[in-house]
């Protein structure tokens, strides 16, 4: 094997382990697109020592850091195919390139659909949020709302409304009795009309605009983005994958190996629910538990 341990995506949960599997003497080579799911937020929230911080800096330093020790090194490229093979994993990148190692994990993040709508991309990560936790009280008693996408949007209302006055904008879907007695024992109003679009200046969000033409106004918009793996190297290795509430989670144990034995998953691809602490903790057990593997397997 050309490496121990070949890490697909260098993003908070990729660099963590990396960094440990470094740390542990240990050739490691992480492989990456450079496109963090969270590289459309200016800022990153909840994450100890670097609240506020923008979080495509918090990256740059790590790699950094990474850089500094003799066994790690970093490609910007993108993984295309990935095989079992005896002894550990070959990994093919975009440009014909094939590399193996005895150790594989997979941190390459999610990618998120968002829903048509007019002003919506643009204020993605800025106004038009799905983390509360990440971005909420920035917008503290401010007028809120929550687009209806799934189920979830229910539970997610409920949650938002501890922040500040709360609108479930439907956007033409309907609820049961049991769902809106659970909005209106948390205050939640909700809103039937079809959106327009939505109106601010740049990335700022001040109104939704309905469809009958009425406006509402608005400091900023939830919503739980459908989300899909963004690189299909899960379902060519045929690990174990679950449906979770947005999208398909990587089943992996305690120490975030999957279902293959030596292939491990972190970050947001193998769990529910997601925040740049939760991908660094898990990045850490899986280049940790990858290293006891390669001393002790």
């Amino acid at each position: 094997m050309q490496h121990d341990a070949i890490i697909v995506g260098g993003g908070f949960a990729g660099l963590a382990a990396a960094t440990y599997l470094a740390r542990g003497r240990r050739t490691v080579r992480v492989l990456d697109t450079g496109k963090p799911r969270n590289r459309f937020a200016a800022e990153s929230h909840g994450f100890l020592g670097y609240d506020g911080s923008d979080p495509r800096r918090i990256l740059d330093r790590a790699r950094t850091q990474l850089l500094a020790y003799p066994t790690a090194t970093l490609v910007s490229a993108e993984a295309s195919a990935a095989a079992v093979i005896d002894g550990g994993f070959r990994v093919s990148l975009a440009n014909g390139d094939e590399m193996t190692a005895r150790k594989l994990i997979l941190a390459f993040g999610l990618r998120d659909a968002l829903p048509d709508l007019p002003g919506l991309n643009e204020r993605w990560g800025r106004t038009v949020l799905h983390c509360p936790y990440c971005h909420g009280i920035e917008f503290s008693d401010q007028p809120l709302g929550v687009l209806y996408r799934m189920p979830l949007s229910v539970h997610q209302a409920s949650l938002i409304a501890e922040w500040g006055p709360t609108t479930l904008y439907l956007n033409g879907a309907e609820l049961s009795s049991e769902e809106t007695a659970m909005l209106a024992s948390r205050g939640v109003a909700i809103e039937a009309a079809p959106i327009a679009s939505l109106i601010g200046d740049e990335a700022d969000l001040a109104e939704i605009e309905l469809a009958d033409g009425r406006r509402r106004a608005i400091a900023a918009l939830y919503i739980a983005p459908e989300s899909s793996f963004s690189c299909p190297l899960a379902a060519q290795l045929g690990v174990e994958v679950e449906a979770g509430p947005i999208g398909p989670v990587i089943r992996t144990d305690a120490e975030k190996m999957t279902s293959v034995a030596g292939l491990y998953a972190a970050g947001d691809i193998a769990r529910m629910p997601h925040s740049v602490s939760w991908a660094v903790a898990d990045g850490v057990t899986a280049g940790v538990s990858a290293h006891r593997a390669l001393v002790f397997g």
